[in-house]
């Protein structure tokens, strides 16, 4: 997290910084940045960058969070939207993505973002539609859920309904992104898995 130093920044200086950083991280994976480069075009010195982060890690988990926090409320919005439907809520954050993304800068940044996946980015990511712990923001979540189209009996095989789909969700991001697909084939694949977790594997003999 940034140091209580950023915070004091003006809107103005902040947004710069970050945008900076965004860039930097667009150019290159993580352990390629350059702090150099960063405060270059953010116009400030480098003794100034260490007053508001630790590290270029730092800053650079700090601006993952905020664009998984922006994708976090997105997608209660479509949810909200979508009365609840679950399915239809995962397909159409999933299209938002891909063809909101188009501008190269995005795509470089999550590609090599994806490209370069950890627990720590894997974890980080998957907090802006999934958080186990029982957080106010998860409770809202599942609130808005509407259940009754759902094969389920309690609030636990939600729960791990959520993170069946959430697992498929973004291994799917993780192929537009390192693969390059066409935004028509992605979203092709994508519903298509999402039709069959909706329609179930197992086939009754009888």
């Amino acid at each position: 997290m940034p140091k209580p130093t950023f915070f004091h920044l003006s809107k103005e200086k902040q947004d710069t910084l970050i945008h900076s950083a965004k860039n930097e991280f667009s150019r290159v994976p993580l352990h390629e940045a350059s702090i150099a480069n960063i405060i270059k075009n953010a116009g400030i010195p480098r003794g100034s960058f260490y007053q508001y982060f630790e590290d270029k890690e730092d800053l650079f988990f700090y601006l993952l969070n905020q664009l998984s926090q922006k994708s976090h409320e997105r997608f209660i919005s479509i949810m909200k939207e979508n009365n609840g439907d679950l399915f239809a809520t995962f397909i159409d954050s999933f299209q938002y993505m891909v063809m909101n993304h188009r501008n190269q800068e995005h795509k470089n940044f999550f590609r090599n973002v994806f490209s370069n996946m950890s627990y720590k980015l894997e974890n980080t990511l998957a907090n802006n539609v999934y958080k186990e712990n029982q957080t106010t923001q998860f409770l809202n979540l599942i609130g808005l859920i509407n259940t009754k189209n759902l094969n389920i009996k309690n609030d636990r095989e939600l729960h791990q309904v959520l993170k069946i789909i959430s697992a498929v969700h973004f291994q799917n991001l993780v192929q537009v992104f390192v693969r390059d697909l066409s935004d028509e084939e992605a979203l092709s694949n994508y519903i298509e898995q999402m039709e069959l977790l909706k329609r179930g594997l197992h086939k009754d003999e009888n």
